[in-house]
């Protein structure tokens, strides 16, 4: 039996966990963007994103940092975010939910 972790992730804070672990040291907004529109097929705003990443990081699952100033943006600095400690346990303790769950599957359930 897998123990439910004090977090219940939603689906859409689950995939922006994953995207910065995969983005690793260059996870900031619009690369976060890019990465989920690339690989899930799937249209994401800018707003919708900011609330998740706040959340996360309140929750203790994402910290933040910013870059360096660069004349491309106009001075402005990116917003880098990256896994805790705990979002990773988190992330783990939901893959392993969801393993149990497909292995839990019977066989004739797909046929």
């Amino acid at each position: 039996m897998v123990l439910m972790s004090q977090y219940h992730l939603g689906e859409f804070e689950e995939v922006v966990l994953l995207t910065v672990a995969v983005l690793y040291n260059e996870a900031y907004g619009v690369a976060i963007i890019d990465e989920m529109e690339k690989r899930l097929n799937r249209q994401v705003s800018i707003g919708a994103l900011q609330t998740v990443l706040r959340r996360l990081e309140n929750k203790g699952l994402l910290s933040s940092a910013f870059g360096e100033a660069t004349k491309i943006r106009g001075g402005k600095r990116k917003r880098y975010f990256s896994l805790t400690q705990n979002g990773q346990r988190v992330l783990s303790e939901t893959k392993d939910q969801r393993l149990a769950l497909w292995k839990a599957i019977p066989k004739i359930a797909f046929k």
